[in-house]
């Protein structure tokens, strides 16, 4: 056999040394490794009398990946948000894992106002200091309540940009220019501790000239850097 290969060498064989297999054909490259799981974090905010809601929001979309900061404002009695800083400390998983955080410092929280705005970076702060393993920032409400579950929206989200945003903006300012760009608005809640509502005060000011405003329209889900 040894002297038929020398003397009619298969075709194509370039080196008779070296064994061909069938299975090579077969064998593929091991497949790339998956992606991480997105991880989510929520400031779920309420006032008085939303203690019940704003605990039932927060069993509803309690993951362990996720981070959680919980607000009630200073409306709310003392009794409500002792009785959260309770139940928060005494929930088993929520002490295991170490993801539920509640602001004790309760902030004065005008609807419409800038309060709402320095409450939000206020928990942004929080979540910054005390972890930087999330990727997407949620803001809620106590009456609001999820739609599909935090395995289902975890899933929807591993395939996506970690940089992506959910933020439509514009420059035409439309209505908004002369109502909410001119107007001078006073929050109370940034020198009150009893809420009352914003209200406006003379004279109207000029448009801004060293800068441009933009108006936009936020999804709850932001990304955070």
């Amino acid at each position: 056999m040894g002297s038929l290969l020398s003397i009619f060498p298969l075709r194509g064989m370039a080196n008779p040394s070296k064994i061909y297999f069938a299975e090579d054909k077969f064998k593929q490259s091991p497949p790339p490794p998956s992606p991480r799981i997105p991880r989510f974090a929520y400031l779920i905010s309420g006032s008085r009398g939303d203690l019940e809601k704003l605990w039932r929001t927060l069993q509803s979309l309690y993951h362990p990946l996720n981070h959680y900061v919980l607000h009630l404002d200073l409306e709310s009695p003392a009794e409500e948000r002792l009785e959260l800083a309770s139940r928060v400390e005494k929930e088993p998983m929520f002490a295991t894992v170490g993801n539920v955080f509640m602001i004790t410092k309760a902030n004065m929280v005008t609807y419409r106002g800038p309060t709402m705005v320095a409450n939000t970076l206020h928990a942004c702060a929080i979540l910054l200091k005390r972890t930087k393993d999330w990727d997407w920032f949620i803001n809620l409400s106590a009456s609001d309540y999820p739609l599909v579950t935090q395995d289902d929206l975890l899933s929807t989200f591993v395939g996506l940009n970690r940089d992506l945003n959910f933020i439509e903006h514009t420059t035409d300012l439309g209505w908004k220019e002369g109502q909410r760009a001119m107007p001078l608005i006073i929050d109370p809640g940034l020198y009150q501790t009893t809420k009352s509502d914003i209200f406006w005060v003379t004279p109207r000011r000029e448009l801004p000239t060293a800068f441009k405003l933009f108006t936009v329209q936020l999804s709850h889900i932001r990304k955070i850097t």
